[in-house]
């Protein structure tokens, strides 16, 4: 799809600038240990990152801006959530203390190398990681009002595969990209690219 012209004031770009504004309402939240309203922000945050991907596709305002908005507003909400399970709910904080570090690092490390190589946040949104998201509200949620640990366990593992994943697209890429489907789709449109340049090269003679 065809990216619009950079615009900070289209409809996606403010929901997740709104998800943006919210993390220090969550942190605040947490600090004060005020648990029905840091979930009930948390879904309003957590909504929006749902309907400005959405319309974002709907309105054709895809934006390199926009993905980049919508990273940096996925991990800061993130982090707010571990800084609410640690102030309001120290006794789960601790039993899951593992899996949280887990989460942490499969969040910061990809982070960190694409930094190192590209020298910018990396805005792949793959396949896996918007799934690993939608996943994360049920997760944390059920973890926090029904105690379901094994599930909320299981999807920080799957968030630990997606990791892995932006990172071998990270050593694949010879500059930053966004909005990747996944590793294979790499492959794809590395062969189509191929095969269109050979079909080029063959007209000319």
């Amino acid at each position: 799809m065809d990216r619009k012209k950079e615009t900070l004031y289209s409809v996606p770009n403010m929901l997740s600038m709104t998800r943006l504004v919210l993390v220090p309402v969550l942190i605040g939240l947490a600090v004060n240990a005020k648990a029905q309203a840091f979930l009930v922000v948390l879904a309003v945050s957590l909504l929006s990152d749902v309907f400005d991907g959405y319309l974002a596709r709907k309105l054709n305002q895809i934006t390199d801006l926009g993905a980049k908005l919508d990273s940096w507003g996925d991990v800061l909400t993130y982090g707010a959530m571990i800084l609410g399970l640690y102030w309001i709910w120290p006794e789960v904080f601790a039993e899951q203390l593992w899996f949280v570090v887990a989460a942490t690092l499969s969040f910061i490390v990809p982070v960190a190398y694409a930094f190192n190589k590209f020298g910018e946040y990396p805005s792949y949104h793959t396949l896996g990681a918007k799934t690993a998201a939608v996943l994360m509200a049920p997760a944390f949620y059920s973890l926090i009002l029904l105690d379901w640990d094994l599930f909320f366990q299981a999807v920080i593992i799957f968030h630990i595969v997606v990791a892995f994943e932006e990172m071998a697209i990270t050593s694949v890429l010879d500059r930053p990209r966004t909005d990747v489907l996944s590793i294979l789709s790499l492959g794809r449109y590395s062969d189509s690219a191929a095969n269109t340049a050979h079909k080029k090269t063959e007209k000319l003679r």
